[in-house]
Order: structure tokens, then C-alpha cells, then sequence
């Protein structure tokens, strides 16, 4: 069954990067040849027998796939109306949906020869989850941290430096995941010989957006069966949701089911303070406008003269002004819905599935779960929402108990006997 479901829905962009009219490769002259060698490279390992072999043995014994798929009783019953499943990529190793994409790279760097790996991250996820295969392969990594999310994210930046990578906080901007980006960009360009870039998110230039979604849809592809199994034979989801910063948990969930029109798709971007013409949000599709950033055209939070414009979100990993452009793409021909929810909605679904399920989520999820329990109570008992809890919340729990009002400042730092 493994096989078939990675043979399945492999679909890309054009011949030349473009969902519609986003994506594409926007690079220098000097990564162009890079970015072609890893297309060549990538193209090849679909079609190897022997990639997928290694892959699906190392995402079912180390990384733990594949994730359950949870009927949410509690949820279900608490808010009333439809069924809710949750897909359970917080119990994956690392805890979040970062290393499904993270180990499909590395092992295409190892068939490239490179010994370096660098990345940007911004909840600390993806950085943990790229330090994490580099020290199974004995691999040197670097992670570009924005400084503002260094020091909200201390427990994975301790995580990473355990792991052996050495982390780089980015002072520049606002210190967030957009400027880490900019930051892993550069070192790329400096460093082409021995150097390769493991980008976190559906994003970036051609083939990252497509590459990405690809090793992320195990994701959707697990939910066809496992609902099957759970449902009766045939049945899909009438709802899928995801949260979405650069948007891979999503495409990761939403992709094996696009052809299926009957599947209502809906992504949740942070709309922080409120979605308004202060920017205090990350709503690129809601208060955006299309452009270019990191080597793609998507839409984008920029001023009326094109400049990109610091974004702002509770969640780390939702805190980029841009979306991946086959979202824009989804967004553009309506196939998928996208909304907004904002910190303090998002605060309040952490506690509903802490309270109800005992399960402790990462703040992006808690996007998606807040507009689940926004839409559950008034839909029918049999309609299905599956929605991907993308990342526990571990990691989160110092800036969750700062905005709630709780001191947990005497915790930090004491050693236990």
C-alpha cells in the first residue's frame, strides 16, 4: 500500500516552476546552476525504486510514520456538529511535520555529494528537525534564527545546539523567520561548492515548492486510508484544515485531495492583532497583494511602493509575510478557502485542546483548531473535518503562559535534585 500512495498524486508546476502565476525561480546567476542540479536530482530519486525504499524505512522506524490519525471525542462532543479527526504529526520524532520534508533532503544532499546543510527556521521546528538528520548522517549543519525568535523559542534552540548544530541568530529586520531566510540566502550564494540549503516550507524557487509538497502529502495520503479504515471504504473527508505560515503542513494534507472536489479545503493564516492597515498579523492572502520574495512570486504583506513589511504573529512559525505560491495559486482559482485567526482566538483553542483532548499543541495549530471549533457546531453530526495537528506545544508554553498572565519564570533555569 506505501508504494502505491507515493506514486500517487506526484504532480508538479509547469516546465518552469509556475503554479498559474506564482512560483517560478527568482535566484542569482550564481545559484541558478544549484537550483538546477537539485531539479535534475530530484527528478531522478522520484523514479528510483531505491529512494522511496529508503525513505519509507526511514519514516516508518525513525521518524514514526505513520502518525495516527484520532477521532476527538471530546472536541466532537464539546463543540457539537461534526466529527472531528485530528492527524497526529506531533507524535512524529521531533515533534512537528518538519522532518518529513527535512529527511527526503538530506537524502537527496547525500546523493549530491554536499556535506554542509544550512536552513532557516523560525518556531524552531524545522532547525530542530534539520539538526536532528544531520547528526544521523554525520552531516554539518547551520540554522539561520531570527534573534526575536531565538530568545521566544529557547528550548529549541537549546535542542539544536544539542543536536551539533551551530545556530545563527539574524539581527537584522525584526529578527523573524522572513530575515533568518534572507540570511540562509546569502550563505547559499557564498558557499555554492559544498553547501546545501534545506528550505523548511513550500516556498522559495523552483523545485523547493513542489519538492516540499511532494514529501509533506505523506501527510494527506495517510489520511485516505486511515479514514477509509476507520469510516467505511471510500470515504474522504468532507473538510480538511490546516494552518498555514509558508503553508507545508497544509499542502502536505491538502494536495492528495485536490482532485477530489467534494473535499472542502480550508487553510488559517495568524491574523495576530487583527488583519487591518496596521499589518499586526501574517494574513498574506487576506491583506496581501501578489510579489517577489526568496526566489518566488506569491502574495506577499508589502507598502504601496512593493517594500515586504515585517509581519506579525504570537506563532513563530506562522510569522512570515508571504505564503507558498501554490497557495496563491489555490487561493487564486478558489479551489481552497483561506481565513484568518488571531492570537487571541488562537490562545484559546490551546487551552480547549489541553482541556478536552489532554493533548498540548503547538501555537500553529491552534490556528486551525480555533476555526474548527468556529465552524463544528453548526454543521451536521456525519460531516467529517479532518484538521493536522501539525506540532506539539512543548515548545510554546513560556510565551502561552506570558500571554495568559502566568509567571513561570522561577522555572526556567533551576536544576532539580
Amino acid at each position: 500500500m506505501a508504494n502505491d500512495l507515493f506514486n500517487s498524486f506526484m504532480t508538479g508546476p509547469d516546465d518552469k516552476g509556475r503554479f498559474g502565476d506564482f512560483g517560478g525561480r527568482f535566484v542569482s546567476e550564481t545559484l541558478m546552476p544549484l537550483i538546477l542540479s537539485l531539479e535534475e536530482e530530484y527528478e531522478k530519486a522520484k523514479d528510483d525504486p531505491e529512494f522511496w525504499e529508503e525513505m519509507n524505512y526511514l519514516w516508518q522506524h525513525y521518524v514514526g510514520r505513520p502518525s495516527p490519525l484520532y477521532y476527538a471525542e471530546g472536541m466532537t462532543k464539546r463543540l457539537g456538529g461534526a466529527k472531528i479527526y485530528l492527524k497526529r504529526d506531533e507524535l512524529n520524532h521531533t515533534g512537528a511535520h518538519k522532518v518529513n520534508n527535512v529527511l527526503g533532503q538530506i537524502l537527496l544532499a547525500r546523493r549530491m555529494g554536499k556535506t554542509r546543510i544550512i536552513a532557516e527556521t523560525g518556531a524552531g521546528q524545522h532547525g530542530v528537525a534539520t539538526a536532528t538528520v544531520c547528526a544521523k548522517f554525520g552531516l554539518k549543519c547551520v540554522v539561520y534564527m531570527g534573534a526575536h525568535d531565538v530568545a521566544r523559542q529557547k528550548p529549541n534552540v537549546f535542542r539544536m545546539k544539542l543536536l551539533g548544530a551551530e545556530v545563527i541568530a539574524v539581527e537584522s529586520g525584526r529578527g523573524t523567520l522572513k530575515d533568518a531566510m534572507n540570511d540562509a540566502l546569502r550563505d547559499w550564494v557564498t558557499n555554492v561548492h559544498d553547501t546545501f540549503y534545506c528550505i523548511g516550507t513550500a516556498a522559495g524557487p523552483h523545485p523547493y515548492p513542489a519538492m516540499v509538497r511532494d514529501f509533506q502529502s505523506i501527510i494527506g495520503k495517510e489520511v485516505r486510508w486511515q479514514l477509509a479504515e476507520q469510516e467505511g471504504e471510500g470515504r474522504l473527508p468532507d473538510t480538511v484544515i490546516a494552518a498555514i505560515g509558508g503553508g507545508s503542513n497544509a499542502i502536505g494534507l491538502f494536495h492528495p485531495f485536490l482532485d477530489d472536489k467534494e473535499v472542502n479545503i480550508i487553510g488559517v493564516e495568524a491574523g495576530g492583532k487583527g488583519v487591518n492597515d496596521d499589518m499586526e498579523h501574517c494574513a498574506s492572502l487576506t491583506g496581501g497583494r501578489p510579489g517577489v520574495l526568496h526566489g518566488n512570486r506569491t502574495f506577499l504583506l508589502q507598502d504601496d511602493d512593493g517594500q515586504i513589511l515585517d509581519g506579525y504573529s504570537i506563532s513563530a512559525g506562522l510569522d512570515y509575510p508571504g505564503i507558498g505560491p501554490e497557495h496563491s495559486w489555490l487561493h487564486q482559482i478558489g479551489r481552497a478557502e483561506y481565513v484568518s485567526i488571531t492570537d487571541k482566538e488562537a490562545l484559546e483553542a490551546f487551552q480547549f485542546s489541553c482541556e478536552s483532548e489532554g493533548i498540548i499543541p503547538a501555537l500553529e495549530p491552534c490556528h486551525a483548531l480555533a476555526h474548527v471549533m468556529k465552524i463544528a457546531g453548526d454543521l451536521p453530526k456525519d460531516h467529517i473535518i479532518v484538521m493536522n495537528m501539525c506540532g506539539r506545544g512543548d515548545k510554546d508554553i513560556f510565551t502561552v503562559a506570558r500571554h495568559l498572565g502566568v509567571d513561570l519564570s522561577g522555572l526556567e533555569g533551576r536544576d532539580s535534585d
